[in-house]
């Protein structure tokens, strides 16, 4: 078994490719990384041509019916975790700038059960928008996020788990820089205008609310709770 996979869900962004390798050669990260991409996506072809020419160890990308990103990065992180000791989510406008980051990710998350995150210069300690957790409880869920999100709300959920659990660790001196309109750091192209949209923000937030609040969120810290005393 390997130890740490992310996850990035990528569409129409073929130039994050080589961006982000430039990252993981910049802060010397020896975790594994798996581009998720949609087959139907328009600038396929660019992502075919930067893999082409990765030749490195640990580096892998796979294609798939378009499920959005929720969908996506829960059919790779079941298929992964029986593989991983750690599962991590990027998004694809997530930059790790920190040496050792990933190290520090797997020291955290030794201990057993729980879930890790750093700084993205945007949201900090409030939001883990992007995430690492031990792929037990990926195993024993059925999932990295609740299938009724699209797109947005996930890192929500990965806050009540982790304080639900009492298995969280914010790690403020590590950044993952978030390349995002709202800090000015990238332009609004067509993928941030669809999940940025009223509409999807309205429809994840229901179903947010609905999970947390319907019994759903609860249902699933039982289950993790559970998880914790067994490996405790």
């Amino acid at each position: 078994m390997d130890d740490l996979l992310v996850i990035i869900p990528t569409r129409g962004r073929p130039d994050s490719v080589p961006a982000i390798l430039d990252c993981w050669r910049n802060t010397g990260a020896t975790a594994d990384l798996l581009f998720a991409v949609d087959d139907d996506d328009p600038m396929l072809a660019g992502y075919r041509e930067h893999m082409e020419q990765i030749n490195q160890p640990g580096i892998h990308w796979v294609t798939g019916p378009r499920l959005r990103l929720c969908g996506t990065l829960n059919e790779a992180a079941v298929a992964m975790a029986a593989c991983y000791r750690f599962l991590a989510f990027m998004g694809d406008d997530h930059r790790p700038r920190t040496a050792g980051w990933d190290e520090r990710f797997r020291v955290c998350l030794s201990g057993g059960p729980g879930v890790v995150y750093g700084n993205d210069l945007l949201m900090g300690e409030q939001m883990p928008t992007a995430a690492a957790m031990t792929s037990d409880i990926v195993q024993t869920l059925g999932y990295m996020a609740p299938p009724s999100l699209v797109h947005l709300c996930l890192d929500l959920v990965w806050l009540d788990w982790g304080r639900g659990m009492e298995r969280i660790t914010y790690l403020g001196d590590v950044v993952i820089e978030h390349m995002h309109p709202a800090n000015g750091k990238a332009a609004m192209d067509a993928g941030y205008q669809e999940c940025n949209s009223s509409e999807q923000a309205t429809a994840d937030a229901t179903a947010y609310y609905a999970y947390r609040d319907e019994g759903g969120l609860e249902a699933d810290l039982a289950k993790l709770r559970a998880l914790v005393e067994e490996v405790a």
